[in-house]
């Protein structure tokens, strides 16, 4: 864990719930801020999945990079339990709009980026649509619970959005994604050979957070691999 001013967060819903979360801020000049939407809490996924975890662990220092992270209604990690209860990204709606507006409100972002993953890519693509996100990072995106017109709302729309496709992944594979994701003209899809939908192994983890670091502040790359 590098420096960074980390502190605990509490995020108020439209329909009455409390969400738990924490964000790490740079030191020093803050380049840019992600949101993060975890993977589905039913298969294990929180704000401290692992690559989110260490996001948030190494941006702020590394990158200039703000990292916020929360648990969606019902979802439990080391910080505590979200109120609610998993609404199969149906009430998570009221979860993502509430956290774009804190982050904004409350954290006083300047430039935000939403950035999904597996599930948390589904709740981007459906409700990270404030005009105020400069654009969407999906990791492993799914679009199990995505429908047709949340990607066209983003084909008219027209703000950048990138994936990252496992070459190996358990639900799009590249050449799946090539074809679901043909609506969104501006999207930047971006096949990595060899990985998985779990991004597992530091190398994997490595590329994550370069690819980050490339979309939000470049100016930090190449991204250190010692400290």
């Amino acid at each position: 864990m590098l420096p960074a001013n980390r502190r605990p967060i509490t995020i108020q819903t439209a329909d009455g719930l409390k969400l738990i979360g924490e964000v790490a801020t740079p030191i020093g000049a803050r380049l840019g801020s992600i949101l993060c939407l975890h993977p589905n809490p039913t298969g294990g996924g929180m704000m401290d999945s692992h690559v989110y975890k260490k996001a948030a662990n190494r941006l702020p220092q590394m990158a200039g990079i703000e990292i916020i992270r929360f648990n969606t209604r019902g979802t439990s990690s080391e910080a505590g339990t979200s109120e609610g209860e998993y609404g199969a990204t149906i009430t998570e709606k009221f979860d993502v709009e509430a956290a774009i507006d804190f982050a904004f409100k409350e954290i006083g972002v300047e430039k935000l980026w939403v950035m999904g993953w597996s599930f948390g890519t589904n709740l981007a693509l459906k409700y990270a649509t404030d005009p105020r996100v400069l654009g969407l990072i999906l990791l492993s995106p799914t679009l199990i619970e995505t429908n047709n017109e949340d990607l066209e709302f983003w084909a008219k729309d027209g703000r950048p959005i990138t994936a990252l496709i496992p070459e190996h992944d358990d639900y799009l594979k590249p050449d799946a994604a090539e074809i679901a994701f043909r609506v969104i003209p501006q999207i930047k899809l971006i096949n990595v050979d060899d990985a998985k939908h779990l991004w597992v192994g530091e190398p994997a983890v490595y590329r994550v957070l370069t690819e980050i670091t490339k979309i939000i502040a470049p100016e930090s790359l190449p991204l250190p691999t010692e400290i």
